[in-house]
């Protein structure tokens, strides 16, 4: 019998905010950390994904409502899919929820990533699209953004954007099993 790695994923469907960033980054770090991936790759990874989904935060459209959420302060894992990141609620000191907040948007932004048979980790962000096409900016010096899809195209080793009725999918592609050359001062292919 000979032992194959099988293709691993994890999906996620998160509201459409910034809370949203901070779970996705804990939740794939730690997905990432279980499965023994080199922490430069998850680091890599973990930045990949803030740009990716802060950009889809900030500049995008959310997708339809998303299934199960509510106003709860904690995320809830509904198998492979988490859902109920708390977004524009604050709680009240103590704890408690307020009695009433801010009405959670209406929809949300789904979350993927997938270790591939090859040992390739893609990351993918689908939101409901934005007036213009993500493409890399070349911002000033001192401008205070702009250098996201910038910051993930230095990381990855390829990415690219995704079309379909209603959505957008910004996705990316990196080595998981491999150091990059920046960190090891070799090629990352022949790691």
């Amino acid at each position: 019998m000979v032992a194959r790695e099988v293709p691993t994923s994890s999906t996620m469907a998160v509201p459409h905010g910034p809370a949203s960033v901070g779970v996705a980054r804990r939740r794939l770090r730690r997905d990432l950390s279980d499965r023994q991936i080199p922490e430069p790759v998850i680091d890599d990874a973990v930045l990949i994904l803030s740009e990716l989904l802060s950009n889809a935060c900030r500049y995008a459209r959310p997708l339809g409502p998303l299934p199960a959420l509510g106003r709860s302060a904690k995320a809830e894992v509904l198998g492979q899919v988490l859902v109920g990141v708390p977004s524009g609620a604050h709680a009240a000191p103590g704890g408690r929820e307020p009695a009433e907040g801010p009405a959670e948007p209406a929809g949300g932004v789904l979350v993927r990533w997938q270790i591939h048979a090859d040992g390739v980790l893609t990351l993918e962000v689908t939101d409901g699209g934005a007036a213009t096409r993500p493409l890399p900016a070349s911002p000033s010096l001192t401008s205070r953004g702009g250098r996201g899809l910038s910051i993930v195209d230095q990381l990855a080793g390829d990415w690219g954007v995704r079309d379909a009725p209603g959505e957008v999918t910004v996705w990316a592609a990196l080595p998981a099993r491999a150091r990059h050359a920046r960190r090891t001062g070799g090629d990352a292919r022949s790691a």
